[in-house]
C-alpha cells in the first residue's frame, strides 16, 4: 500500500484539499492512502474528511509560520510513516518549506507543478520554466519520496461521499525552533484572492495607459480586477493579481479580457472558465478563439461605454 502525505497550509486549506487529485494521479493504478498533516487546527473540519488519515499535530509552541520547526516535524513524520510521495501547496510558506524538507530527506523537488503525466511506467511532473515561457516535463526516478509543490487552483478533486477520515493525534519530538517571532501583521492592500473570484475583469497591454479605469467596470459588476504579466511588469498592479503561468490559475464563472492578446503564458492560467468575453482591437488575437463573445475595439473605450450603460439601466429602474 502506497502512502501520500499532503501538508495542509492554513493559508489556503481548500487548495490543500484539492491537491488530493495530484496524489491520485501520482499513484494512478496503485492502492494508496492519503494523509493530511495539519498543525494546531481543528481536525474535525468536514472537508478534511476527504483524506484517509488526518495527522493532527497539536503543540502550541509550534508555530505554523516557522519553516525550520515545521521541517523538523515533517521529517519526523517521514521517518515514522515512510511516505511514497509528499505534496506541498505552492503558497508563500510552502515555497519556503518544501526546499528545506527536500534537502533534509536527500531527495529531489519539482516546484510549481501544474500537470502530472503517469503512463504506468514513467511519472512526469510538468511545471512552467523560463518565467513561464515554456512548460518543462521532469521525469522522476524510483527514489522515494517523490516531492513536489503544486500550483494553487490547478487541480480539482471530486470527493467520495460519506468518507470519514481517521484522526491520528501526533506529538512531535525535539524539533528545532527557527526563533521566528511575529511582531505585527498588516492587511494586504488587495483584500481578495483572484482564484476565488466568480467574475474577473482582467486588463492587458491594451489597458496599459489607464489600467486603473477597469476597476470602474469591476465595481459595477461586483467583480474583482486581475491583470496580465505586461501590466505587472510595468508596475501598474500588484503581482498577486497576475493571471498566467508565472501568476495564478483562475476559474471564474465570467472572465472579461480587456486588451489581452492571449499568449500561451496567459491562457495557461485560465481553467474551467464558464464564459469569456474578450475586447481587443485585433479580432484575430489568440484570446478571441477561446471567447464566447468577442468585441472588436478599444478596451478602455469599452469600459467607459459599458459602465455608462449600466448606470443608465440602474437609473431607469429607479
Amino acid at each position: 500500500m502506497k502512502k501520500s502525505l499532503i501538508y495542509v497550509d492554513l493559508e489556503n486549506v481548500k487548495n490543500s484539499i484539492e491537491i488530493l487529485e495530484a496524489a491520485a494521479q501520482i499513484h494512478q493504478g496503485e492502492d494508496y492512502e492519503s494523509y493530511a498533516a495539519i498543525i494546531n487546527n481543528s481536525a474535525a473540519d468536514g472537508d478534511l474528511n476527504q483524506f484517509d488519515y488526518l495527522i493532527n499535530i497539536q503543540d502550541q509552541e509550534l508555530k505554523d509560520y516557522d519553516q525550520v520547526a515545521v521541517t523538523d516535524v515533517l521529517e519526523q513524520l517521514q521517518n515514522s510513516y515512510e511516505f511514497d510521495s509528499i505534496i506541498i501547496p505552492a503558497t508563500h510558506f510552502g515555497r519556503m518549506l518544501a526546499p528545506r524538507l527536500a534537502m533534509r530527506l536527500h531527495v529531489g523537488l519539482v516546484a510549481d507543478v501544474t500537470k502530472i503525466k503517469n503512463d504506468g511506467e514513467n511519472l512526469e511532473l510538468v511545471r512552467p520554466a523560463f518565467s513561464g515561457r515554456i512548460m518543462a516535463g521532469i521525469v522522476t526516478n524510483e527514489k522515494k519520496p517523490v516531492m513536489l509543490t503544486v500550483r494553487q487552483n490547478v487541480f480539482s478533486y471530486k470527493a467520495e461521499s460519506d468518507q470519514k477520515a481517521e484522526v491520528i493525534d501526533y506529538q512531535p519530538q525535539n524539533y528545532q525552533s527557527g526563533e521566528i517571532e511575529l511582531l505585527n501583521s498588516q492587511e494586504n492592500e488587495i483584500s481578495y484572492d483572484i482564484r476565488e473570484s466568480e467574475i474577473l475583469v482582467s486588463g492587458g497591454g491594451g489597458t496599459l495607459k489607464d489600467f486603473d479605469q477597469i476597476k470602474l467596470l469591476a465595481d459595477k459588476l461586483n467583480a474583482e480586477v486581475s491583470a496580465s504579466r505586461k501590466i505587472i511588469d510595468n508596475g501598474k498592479a500588484a503581482r498577486n493579481i497576475q493571471v498566467g503561468q508565472s501568476g495564478k490559475t483562475v476559474s471564474p464563472d465570467l472572465y472579461i479580457a480587456l486588451g489581452i492578446s492571449g499568449a500561451i503564458e496567459h491562457v495557461a492560467g485560465l481553467k474551467n472558465i464558464e464564459n469569456i468575453i474578450s475586447v481587443n482591437v485585433n479580432k484575430n488575437a489568440p484570446i478571441c478563439s477561446l471567447s464566447d463573445i468577442v468585441v472588436e475595439g478599444d478596451a478602455l473605450e469599452f469600459v467607459k461605454k459599458l459602465s455608462n450603460k449600466i448606470d443608465k439601466n440602474k437609473d431607469q429602474k429607479n
